[in-house]
């Protein structure tokens, strides 16, 4: 899997546990907008090639991983849904590195040494 595929797939991954996560919540449409919606466009945006998704979504990825952080020690009934969104998180950084990584690796292995 290229690192762009994986980046989307994280990111709906991400979209989709929180959709589920917040299904039944009170205020649905805010939590729709705030927690759906960012990783759905992210994902969107990565598959349409915008070369800054990846930054944005590791950016973000830091905000969501401190949320699932918080939760895993604060709310012992929401251990598996926020250790998911820990892992996601840092899965979302993971593809977004990987390109950089990749690039380096190519460019130190090139050199006489």
């Amino acid at each position: 899997m290229n690192p762009k595929h994986y980046l989307v797939t994280a990111l709906l991954a991400l979209a989709a546990l929180y959709g589920l996560w917040f299904a039944r919540d009170a205020r649905l449409v805010a939590a729709l907008m705030v927690f759906v919606m960012p990783p759905t466009l992210l994902a969107v945006a990565a598959a349409g090639g915008w070369r800054r998704a990846g930054f944005t979504a590791a950016v973000l990825a830091l905000l969501w991983f401190s949320h699932g952080v918080m939760l895993l020690y604060a709310e012992p009934a929401l251990r598996v849904p926020a250790g998911i969104e820990t892992l996601l998180a840092l899965a979302i950084v993971h593809a977004a590195c990987l390109p950089g990584i990749r690039a380096w690796r190519s460019k130190r292995g090139s050199k006489p040494g």
